[in-house]
């Protein structure tokens, strides 16, 4: 079981930049390929960026790619989300999510564990 709590969000303005954190429970972590998705009101939950459990390898949807980076500590069982550039379009629910898949997964049936979402709200 993994239990995972997600921190960092806030109020930002357009060319602002924010770091997501993403705290895990549970040994078997370090083992689970982990994403970062974002739900904005009325759409669906998507992808933002994703990393394998080793840490070496990465995915970014091409809306944040350039502007976000995802990393993790796994000593610290702590998952980052680097966001620079932000822009208003990226105002969502953003969650953490922990999964099996290897390297890792892109869509949400990738995902077997949950975070409860940070608000990021960029104003322009």
């Amino acid at each position: 079981q993994v239990q995972l709590v997600e921190s960092g969000g806030g109020l930002v303005q357009a060319g602002g930049s924010l770091r997501l954190s993403c705290a895990a429970s549970g040994r078997t972590f370090s083992t689970y390929s982990t994403g970062w998705f974002r739900q904005a009101p009325g759409k669906e939950r998507e992808i933002a960026a994703a990393i394998s459990w080793r840490g070496d390898r990465t995915y970014y949807a091409d809306s944040v790619k350039g502007r976000f980076t995802i990393s993790r500590d796994n000593a610290k069982n702590t998952v980052y989300l680097q966001m620079n550039s932000l822009k208003p379009e990226d105002t969502a629910v953003y969650y953490c999510a922990a999964g099996p898949s290897y390297p890792y997964g892109t869509t949400t049936r990738g995902y077997t564990y949950w975070g409860q979402g940070t608000q990021v709200t960029v104003s322009s």
